[in-house]
């Protein structure tokens, strides 16, 4: 099954993700990627499929009766997205950052594959969820034109989802080795 398509729903309760979840399964033949309370008492579902598997999918948990916080279809996954997600990636010492801040995951997964796109940056990290009241994060790296380039892509998608964005030339390895959870 392709992983080329990722269909992100997240729900306002636990108990309305983990019937989410089951209804999306029984919709389409899709992935359950991940299945998992989040801060705030949400609950996050990732599916990954077909394009048509996993409309089919976030369009059965659209169709419930529960609220959704933010649910998305992303085609053509950038393959950085796919292995960024709760890692640390080294940042070459130069190399500029760009953060982006987002009120949800869903929304920050989107973010950070548009920008992933759109310029010659890398992921560094990406932070979904846990421990930060339901909100995610991610850090880019590159040349500062390429990151700016790509702090623009992200903020453009986001809108109402967007809390910050930051872009820091040639950071402090100080701050990079902070930022990787690398002090010593």
């Amino acid at each position: 099954m392709s992983l080329d398509t990722l269909g992100l729903v997240e729900s306002r309760t636990i108990a309305a993700g983990i019937f989410l979840a089951d209804l999306m399964v029984k919709s389409a033949q899709i992935k359950l990627v991940k299945a998992s309370t989040i801060c705030a008492g949400r609950y996050f579902i990732q599916v990954s499929g077909t394009r048509s598997a996993v409309e089919t999918a976030v369009a059965s948990a659209e169709a419930s009766d529960y609220s959704l916080v933010g649910n998305f279809v992303i085609s053509n996954v950038h393959p950085d997205l796919l292995r960024g997600v709760g890692k640390c990636q080294d940042i070459p010492p130069g190399d500029a950052l760009g953060v982006v801040e987002c009120k949800t995951v869903s929304a920050g997964v989107i973010a950070a594959d548009q920008a992933l796109k759109k310029a010659e940056v890398q992921l560094a990290r990406l932070v979904i969820g846990q421990g930060i009241s339901g909100k995610s994060y991610f850090i880019l790296n590159g040349a500062i034109a390429e990151v700016t380039e790509a702090v623009a892509a992200a903020r453009g998608v986001l809108d109402r989802y967007l809390l910050d964005t930051v872009v820091i030339p040639a950071p402090d390895e100080v701050i990079i080795a902070a930022l990787m959870n690398k002090l010593r």
